[in-house]
């Protein structure tokens, strides 16, 4: 189970957690403490109440390694007209506490069915980046008909974890780590904008003591995509046109021949950290999907 390495750890981490939270976070939230399964998890709440007067409820899962943090230039205006849950995923470096192992993406489909059934969820609009965007497909697999749609950005399942990747994690935190004045240009040369948001970056380096143990996403079938497609579930992806993950537009041209029916867009001038690299361009396509798909 991914767990802190030592109280020490676990502590430094907190502390640079809640720094993070008061810096970060627009308006009012409200947290909420679920148990599931797999563990108590962490999901903060903001926007209108839902109702049969307010928008889709929108559902954000961050990317491996991060929490609910990282959506925090999307929060104010998806608010602005939807009920928004931001998780900190189980397993991941956040608020939640992990109690049980989750294996495969059975399990992490499991883990989300349990926090969206806890909040009373249907119908919903699931957001999922990297990581997320893979434990979204797998839970529309092992539970399709619980949310109404489904927003992919830049998804892990459509290639294995190569150099290139790994390279990128590794020059990024180079350049979050050089003098201030050089980071920008170091940025576009990485292609990854997250090396600018100094309040994410000082609880990126407050993770050092934590272990992650979840599984590593198995490249996605072509009966899977299949599966997703006959589900019915309006779907969008979003690819970084630099994304270090991944051949975008190989992913794309595999979306149209399995899921004809998706919305696919190869984003210009945007990595692998779309919710950074576009912000306002994320923030309008999520708000786009909600609006078009609503019930």
């Amino acid at each position: 189970m991914s767990e802190f390495r030592n109280a020490r750890a676990a502590d430094r981490f907190r502390a640079a957690y809640d720094r993070a939270l008061a810096a970060l976070w627009p308006g009012p939230r409200t947290a909420h403490d679920l148990p599931t399964a797999y563990g108590r998890t962490r999901v903060y709440r903001t926007g209108p109440e839902p109702s049969a007067g307010a928008g889709r409820p929108v559902v954000l899962l961050a990317a491996s390694g991060g929490n609910a943090l990282m959506w925090h230039h999307q929060l104010a205006e998806l608010a602005e007209h939807h009920p928004v849950f931001a998780i900190d995923p189980v397993g991941e470096p956040g608020a939640s506490e992990q109690s049980a192992p989750i294996a495969d993406g059975a399990d992490a489909a499991a883990w989300l069915d349990q926090v969206l059934a806890e909040l009373d969820l249907h119908d919903a609009h699931l957001v999922g980046c990297s990581y997320g965007g893979w434990v979204a497909l797998q839970h529309q697999l092992h539970h399709p008909g619980r949310v109404g749609a489904l927003t992919l950005l830049d998804p892990a399942g459509f290639n294995g974890f190569g150099f290139r990747f790994y390279a990128w994690l590794i020059a990024g935190g180079l350049a979050a780590a050089a003098p201030r004045a050089l980071r920008p240009r170091l940025a576009r040369a990485v292609g990854n904008s997250a090396v600018l948001e100094e309040e994410l970056m000082k609880l990126t380096r407050a993770t050092t003591g934590f272990r992650r143990a979840l599984p590593v996403p198995p490249v996605l079938t072509d009966a899977e995509l299949d599966r997703i497609a006959r589900s019915g579930v309006h779907a969008q992806f979003l690819l970084g046109a630099r994304s270090a993950l991944h051949d975008s537009p190989a992913v794309a041209a595999r979306l149209a021949r399995l899921l004809p029916d998706a919305r696919v867009e190869v984003v210009p001038d945007a990595g692998h950290s779309l919710p950074m690299d576009r912000p306002a361009l994320v923030t309008a396509r999520i708000r786009s999907a909600s609006s078009a798909t609503a019930a």
